[in-house]
């Protein structure tokens, strides 16, 4: 039985026989090498769980395996050997990053004991990085509520694109949720573990812009008593999320665009030439193609943003989206406030359904949080919602939820289950399920609402 595989490391042969003879009796695959340059070519070519490395060797010693090690293969775990232990040697092996420094010559069972423990970490380390990846797949998007057909092909892009370094413009209304399909792609990037900085360029002044951007040097300008890393070097090795980029005064364009040909740019003040590798996310709610006819935005920087360009649609155009929006921001806010509160009345429904939202979902989020606070039953009401939401649905009176609401709700529910239906390709079946309702029901409903006559004209 395989228990792992070893690389030993020790140029005193008969040592080395010895202890992979041993090893390769307790159950593990044992790779041998004496020196240096020999080690790292078995690193680079093979699968190995554990690297055991005598610290004198005739190229270099130990720590030259563990410093590659550590650059190239971070996962793979390195015990360090040596017949002159002292503490200070072990206090640096540990600062180094090895597992442990184990004194010549050695017992047996300390060094099995070691190779257990570091084998049971190396998979513990595993095992909580297949869960982060998991978790990361599961909840890239986890803020991003939505069935409408657009938003489910816009899914699909940012898994397509999230793993590559290309440019990506996310266009659309203030309100439809630009920073979360940010966050999506670099939650779903292998530069997930690095860091995400975000700057609203349109919050600061063009001088304050530079700065924030490329950092300074001190002296660089008044007030400017130190140096001041910059955002862009503040996201090497992940993601920056550049919003309202159309707001950039041509000189800033400029240096963008040089940043996003070379990934490299001077510090406000500095000579010296910085280099990132740094994946840009930019956003904007204007049309920058008028921009670009208008010429208050290069043609050539536009060019180089519109690599990859994902469209927000507004939420007025995903009927479908706002129940399931609606509840979801219900549920997170009586989790935040420990109130309880089970959905919405059909009036209120309706009203949420048939309001033209030019906030779009940030708008939504803002009234549904509004009315958890202010309502005091087990839902919310009509009542519970502002008035410009309410306007045109007027309060019913008791016991008289009749014709005029039903016909209030038609429109809506129409308009919701053909959405569902042609994001399901008019699989029923799927589309009942994506709904809540049995199969029976959806039918029913279609043909109430004419909606078999639609499916027919389409053909």
């Amino acid at each position: 039985m395989n228990r792992g595989s070893l690389l030993l490391i020790d140029d005193d042969r008969h040592v080395l026989d010895s202890m992979a003879d041993w090893l390769r009796e307790q159950g593990f695959e044992v790779f041998e090498a004496t020196c240096c340059r020999e080690a790292i070519q078995q690193v680079e070519q093979r699968k190995l769980d554990l690297v055991l490395a005598d610290v004198r060797l005739p190229d270099g010693d130990g720590f030259d395996i563990l410093a590659h090690c550590r650059q190239h293969h971070p996962g793979l775990i390195v015990i360090l050997l040596t017949g002159y232990g002292t503490i200070e040697t072990g206090i640096e092996a540990v600062r180094a990053g090895a597992f442990d420094l184990l004194t010549k010559p050695l017992i047996d069972e300390e060094l099995h004991l070691a190779i257990q423990r570091a084998l049971a970490q190396r998979q513990v380390l595993a095992e909580n990085r297949q869960l982060k990846e998991q978790l990361d797949l599961r909840f890239g998007l986890e803020n991003i509520v939505g069935r409408d057909h657009r938003m489910l092909r816009i899914f699909d892009m940012i898994d397509s694109i999230a793993d590559t370094r290309a440019t990506v413009l996310v266009t659309g209304e203030s309100g439809t949720g630009k920073s979360m399909i940010a966050r999506a792609i670099h939650r779903r990037s292998g530069r997930r573990n690095g860091p995400f900085v975000e700057i609203a360029c349109g919050a600061l002044p063009e001088s304050l812009l530079e700065s924030e951007l490329f950092g300074h040097v001190a002296g660089a300008f008044t007030g400017a008593v130190g140096e001041k890393k910059g955002k862009f070097l503040q996201a090497d090795g992940g993601t920056i999320f550049l919003d309202e980029i159309s707001t950039a005064s041509p000189n800033m364009q400029v240096k963008l665009l040089r940043v996003l040909q070379d990934f490299e740019f001077e510090a406000v003040g500095g000579t010296k030439t910085l280099r990132v590798n740094t994946r840009v996310i930019l956003a904007t709610n204007e049309d920058l193609s008028r921009a670009v006819a208008e010429g208050r935005f290069r043609q050539d920087l536009y060019y180089r943003i519109n690599v990859i360009n994902i469209e927000l649609p507004p939420l007025r155009e995903r009927l479908a989206d706002i129940p399931l929006l609606a509840q979801h921001f219900l549920e997170a806010m009586c989790s935040e406030t420990g109130k309880r509160m089970s959905g919405y009345s059909e009036d209120a429904l309706a009203a949420l359904t048939a309001h033209a939202w030019p906030g779009n979902v940030r708008e939504l989020q803002n009234v549904v949080e509004r009315a958890v606070l202010l309502g005091r039953g087990p839902r919310i009401e009509l009542a519970d919602l502002p008035p410009r939401i309410t306007a045109g649905s007027p309060l019913p009176a008791a016991g008289s939820l009749g014709r005029p609401l039903k016909a209030a709700l038609d429109g809506p529910e129409r308009q919701i289950i053909l959405d569902a239906l042609q994001s399901h390709n008019w699989n029923r079946h799927a589309t009942a399920d994506a709904l809540g309702i049995n199969r029976t029901t959806l039918y029913k409903k279609m043909k109430r609402l004419g909606l078999q006559e639609t499916r027919a004209a389409s053909l």
